[in-house]
């Protein structure tokens, strides 16, 4: 490999960190799992064999990091509605219990979007990462992220007009 870990964290940290924040919404957690990232890409550095380009192979090593994080939050504590259900009101109550309310349509929502509509959908408006970025993460082309993004947008619309209708 023509890089050591050093450069590989440099080039690609803040990358791989927006990533990790686009799908788990906080800051802590992305951070800690970036670091996680890095070690693990470390220790198989020798493996890499090129295939794709650095920051593809360090955004699937994180995903999967993620999707370990959720699998040991299932076991351990409550749902997300849940959790967020007792966050406390600001100086104006009605007006956080409409922004929460707002949140909580707009996250069950989004659940119910096919799962890689929902990655792309987080990986653009979370992540910021451009839709070619979106493509090569994901082992797509430019063009399927641009059209997933657009096809989810219309969708979570469509959801989120529909929300007073009642739903799953």
């Amino acid at each position: 490999m023509a890089f050591g870990g050093e450069d590989l964290y440099e080039q690609h940290a803040k990358s791989v960190y927006r990533y990790l924040f686009s799908l788990c919404g906080e800051a802590d957690t992305a951070e800690e799992l970036t670091q996680e990232t890095f070690c693990q890409a470390l220790k198989g550095l020798s493996t890499f064999r090129g295939e794709c380009t650095p920051q593809v192979w360090l955004c699937a090593i994180a995903k999967r990091l993620w999707y370990k994080e959720l699998e040991r939050r299932r076991r351990t504590t409550p749902l997300e509605e849940e959790t967020l259900s007792w966050l406390p009101a600001g100086d104006d109550p009605a007006g956080e219990y409409e922004r929460r309310s707002d949140r909580m349509a707009l996250y069950r929502a989004m659940q119910q979007l096919p799962p890689d509509t929902r990655e792309v959908l987080y990986l653009r408006l979370a992540g910021e990462f451009s839709f070619r970025e979106i493509g090569d993460i994901l082992g797509r082309s430019e063009v399927w992220a641009r059209v997933r993004f657009y096809r989810g947008k219309e969708e979570l619309s469509r959801r989120m007009g529909g929300k007073e209708h009642g739903g799953n």
